[in-house]
């Protein structure tokens, strides 16, 4: 009896340790940018510049030598209320409309859709000249997001500082991909205007730093699939759950079968 348990016992062994050499993911799954050399350089060749799109916010402010000239150019709220911040204003902030344009004061309606913040700033420097002398002119997006999803750590929606930003920086704010995530097939979904595009990257080669999505835009989301390791464990554990629902409902059919006899 005794030789018997021990071989169920050893094949029991078995079993889990080919559970565990299967499920786990290999290195070549896991580990990023695995194509670089030691002392590599690589040259990246993204021109990458942030361009305008429809519902953007911006934060724009003229200035010049003359401080009261600039005075019409920058649109401000009312003084607040008592309490904190009181008599306090702060700029008005500037959306692009479904036509691609900022209202701007005393200038009008401003086609920006597509330009950069360097254009933007040529654009309302021309058309500033008329009224100012060498205006100032200081641009911030205001609304830069992005939204992580899938097989890492903290998904979410991010609000990003700045007017850049990396697919790795931002994979970094969602606690990077947990041992689930599949490196090599990362989606993100772009949209311009309505317009939607995909495009996938391979975290584990370096061809990723040249991909026309490794700096992100605002609204971008990124997919992290899981891998087989992840798709397994998920499979297994539907099983499990499967498999105790049913022991649960023998152990108590036979509890009441025997307290009735």
């Amino acid at each position: 009896m005794s030789k018997k348990l021990d071989s169920h016992g050893k094949f029991f062994i078995i079993c889990i340790l080919c559970f565990l050499i299967f499920s786990c993911a290999s290195r070549k799954e896991v580990v990023y940018f695995q194509d670089t050399q030691n002392y590599e350089t690589i040259v990246s060749d993204n021109s990458y510049a942030y361009k305008f799109k429809v519902d953007d916010v911006l934060s724009i402010n003229v200035s010049t030598l003359d401080a009261e000239a600039s005075i019409p150019f920058n649109l401000v709220s009312p003084p607040l209320g008592q309490g904190q911040g009181f008599g306090q204003q702060q700029l008005i902030d500037y959306i692009v409309n479904k036509d691609g344009n900022i209202d701007f004061p005393v200038l009008g309606p401003v086609n920006i859709l597509g330009l950069t913040p360097n254009e933007t700033k040529e654009l309302l420097k021309e058309k500033l000249k008329v009224y100012l002398k060498d205006p100032i002119i200081n641009i911030r997006l205001r609304n830069f997001s992005v939204t992580i999803l899938g097989e890492v750590n903290r998904p979410g929606t991010y609000i990003v500082n700045g007017e850049q930003i990396t697919i790795l920086e931002a994979l970094g704010l969602a606690g990077d991909l947990n041992i689930k995530g599949k490196r090599e097939n990362i989606l993100v979904i772009r949209d311009f205007n309505g317009t939607k595009v995909s495009q996938r990257v391979d975290l584990t080669k370096k061809e990723t730093l040249n991909s026309p999505v490794y700096y992100l835009t605002q609204n971008d989301v990124i997919y992290v699939e899981p891998n087989k390791s992840g798709i397994t464990a998920s499979s297994l554990d539907n099983r499990a759950g499967i498999a105790i629902s049913i022991a649960s409902l023998i152990i108590t059919s036979t509890v009441i079968i025997l307290s009735r006899n």
